[in-house]
């Protein structure tokens, strides 16, 4: 049997295809790949967005900003100091982009300026860090990135 031009080209695009399918199938459902969504309740929180707005703007008003600095001992969030340390209830919360399971939240309790994040929390790679605290009845929200 002889091969024209046209039968040599159908057979390259079906293999070509069958190559693509093996791939997308093999991808899918292979355990490896991980095909996580960056939050369960995506929805949700897109609700909550303005109330998020307007807690960013609340906290760059402040006069004194929060500061998040890398030491030894972890990663200290500073608070601004004309603040009363008892009135100031929140949470800390450190999200991992690369990979849910190091996903954590810390409440914030301060006998000083500023809240520390122990170093054997944290893995070395980039981190989003959000502190979410109220103060007087008013919200106020910082967002950071910070490569460990």
């Amino acid at each position: 049997m002889k091969l024209n031009w046209g039968t040599g080209i159908v057979i390259a695009i079906i293999g070509f295809i069958g190559f693509i399918m093996y791939f997308v199938i093999a991808m899918s459902t292979d355990k490896n790949y991980n095909h996580d969504l960056v939050t369960e309740k995506y929805y949700q929180q897109e609700l909550e967005f303005q109330h998020k707005i307007d807690a960013t703007k609340n906290a760059n008003t402040l006069k004194e900003k929060i500061k998040i600095e890398r030491t030894n001992e972890g990663v200290k969030v500073h608070f601004p100091t004309d603040f009363n340390l008892k009135d100031i209830k929140g949470k800390v919360f450190l999200y991992r982009p690369s990979d849910k399971q190091l996903d954590f939240e810390i409440p914030i309790s301060l006998s000083n300026t500023y809240l520390l994040v122990p170093e054997n929390r944290l893995l070395g790679g980039r981190w989003n860090i959000t502190v979410s605290w109220n103060y007087k009845n008013k919200d106020y929200l910082y967002q950071e990135e910070l490569v460990y």
